[in-house]
């Protein structure tokens, strides 16, 4: 006992102090974790080396780690998910399982008698890491984007994969039909009773305790291990059953409170597992090194095809279709949550475990440079497959207009970006005077802005505004008014005081609108050529008085009754 809690001691220690070096050099904080793991760990220092302590500080991260993924899985918006996130998830994981199995078997990895290496390593290669890509596209605010919508949609696709991978694990060893319908059936009968536990039992417990933090955070934890409890005596196991536990809470009505009071917890036990994970690493041989080269060469060319194509051929445009790609090149920390279970099952060597966690630790690097630098990246990757001949959709479009006779036709208002407050803005416009949309160009690359507004009658052109080019084709030369909405933080290879520049040196009459996130970026944008600058912050915070007012006049209910008729008459493009 004193053993483990001296091996817990280490693990945290370095845990935080590589942490630290991980932080103020931009890494992801699981490669901290891992190398804190090796250099104690019986391959390193040999500070910690009781397996005993290494296998129950692993199953017990594990364990925590699998809850937490869980509790994030939200089955509503998997339902509600739309056919092109869909189809990418589909095409994605179908693709990598099929490419994944003919590439491991053709390397010479085994399948079948009792050894399923070629099997793991498909799986771990099929997902992708959900800590790193939200983490990094959080800090670009990129998560709303259409490229950040459907790479979180293929995550949650991905997990639900896993999770069914999980309940077949056991059975692999006996793959006869009967023993892996049994082994579903005894996951239908887990899930079902979770789910019929937390719809009409744990609701009026928590409702009971709600008020009470410790008892919140301690009738997680119990319910956490009950299912894993039950799952182990279904002969699944407590991992499964932490997973389901999760998953079953995830629609709970305290969900969101359940996940605040255990997030301290579970990064403590997540931070184990991952330590825990690196102990087991030995030095690696020149042939554990040449295989994680390979898986991860493997992961990042069989994304870069299975990812992509489907979007592309769903004509989401190369932009769209390229950003998910490389958003998802990586291998997912449940990847090496899927490698540890075939570790612990005897399906997996150890040197195909090794090799997959240095895969691992390469990509996470890899991928969070790639991903922080996207733009420019995706950039030149459009302007090379154009001249290997990828189609974009605005070489659709001229090719329309040229058959028509408008190519390049300039509009009197031309919007250069289209998000929420240019969703607005046409919907006020198709409101108050409808007659006004035949005099407005639109410029932007969502490519569901594009079919939208072309269904609606509204000239759009697709095109990247931050490109000279684009705004040429545009007709901005010609336009009488040009309004740019977009903040700074959602722009792409420009900001607004740039823009203006732009447009202001190819129409030196026009009347430019901007915008401005910072009060003090207004004097600048002006000082570049705007004519009006907005701040929307200001509309926001009189709106809000009026809120007020209504309500110390005892009138917010007809104040609202107002919003909800506004709100009933708008059909915005961006909801």
């Amino acid at each position: 006992m004193h053993e483990l809690i001296r091996d817990i001691t280490f693990s945290i220690l370095f845990a935080w102090v590589l942490g630290l070096a991980a932080h103020f050099f931009r890494q992801p904080l699981i490669l901290a974790y891992l190398v804190g793991g090796f250099i104690i760990g019986p391959f390193g220092m040999g500070w910690v080396k009781s397996e005993e302590s290494i296998r129950t500080i692993s199953e017990l991260g594990l364990i925590f780690m699998l809850f937490m993924i869980g509790l994030e899985i939200d089955l509503k918006k998997i339902i509600r998910a739309g056919r092109v996130i869909l189809f990418a998830a589909g095409g994605q994981l179908i693709g990598a399982c099929v490419l994944g199995l003919a590439f491991f078997l053709a390397i010479g990895l085994s399948l079948g008698g009792g050894k399923f290496d070629a099997l793991y390593l498909t799986v771990a290669c099929a997902l992708s890491s959900t800590v790193i890509i939200v983490k990094v596209l959080y800090e670009k605010r990129e998560l709303d984007t259409l490229p950040g919508r459907i790479t979180l949609g293929v995550l949650v696709i991905q997990d639900i994969f896993a999770i069914l991978f999980l309940a077949v694990q056991p059975s692999l060893g006996d793959l006869q039909i009967s023993i892996v319908l049994m082994s579903i059936g005894r996951v239908g009968l887990l899930v079902a009773t979770a789910m019929i536990l937390s719809r009409f039992v744990l609701p009026r417990i928590f409702h009971q305790i709600a008020r009470s933090p410790e008892l919140v955070m301690l009738g997680a934890l119990a319910w956490c291990f009950l299912i894993g409890e039950i799952a182990e005596r279904l002969h699944l196991s407590r991992e499964m059953g932490s997973l389901v536990a999760g998953v079953s809470l995830s629609t709970f009505p305290y969900a969101l409170d359940v996940t605040a009071k255990v997030t301290t917890l579970r990064d403590f036990f997540i931070t184990l597992f991952f330590v825990a994970l690196g102990m087991t690493i030995p030095i690696p041989s020149s042939s554990t090194i040449g295989l994680a080269l390979v898986i991860a060469a493997f992961t990042v060319i069989s994304r870069a095809v299975t990812t992509f194509l489907p979007l592309y051929f769903m004509k989401q445009g190369l932009r769209a279709s390229l950003l998910p790609a490389l958003n998802l090149s990586q291998i997912s920390e449940f990847s090496l949550v899927v490698i540890q279970t075939g570790i612990l099952a005897g399906h997996i060597t150890q040197e195909t475990s090794n090799a997959a966690s240095f895969a691992f630790v390469i990509l996470a690097v890899l991928s969070t440079f790639v991903i922080m630098r996207s733009d420019p990246i995706t950039r030149w990757a459009i302007g090379a497959m154009k001249r290997i001949g990828f189609r974009d959709l605005d070489q659709t479009q001229a090719a329309d207009e040229d058959h028509e006779g408008g190519h390049g036709a300039a509009r009197r208002i031309v919007i250069l970006g289209f998000f929420r407050a240019a969703s607005a803005l046409v919907s006020e416009i198709e409101r108050q005077n409808k007659s006004l949309l035949d005099q407005i160009s639109v410029v932007d690359f969502n490519p569901n802005v594009f079919r939208t507004l072309t269904a609606r009658g509204i000239h759009v052109i697709y095109g990247d505004i931050s490109n000279i080019d684009t705004l040429l084709h545009a007709g901005v030369g010609n336009a009488e008014i040009i309004i740019l909405s977009v903040p700074d933080s959602l722009l792409k290879g420009a900001n607004n005081e740039k823009l203006v520049r732009h447009v202001r040196s190819m129409n030196p009459d026009a009347k430019i609108i901007s915008t401005a996130d910072l009060l003090v970026d207004v004097a600048d944008i002006y000082a570049a050529g705007a004519d009006y600058v907005t701040v929307t912050r200001i509309t926001d915070a009189e709106e809000l008085y009026k809120v007020i007012d209504a309500a110390d006049q005892g009138l917010l209910q007809e104040k609202r009754a107002e919003m909800d008729s506004l709100l009933a008459e708008r059909r915005e493009v961006l909801p």
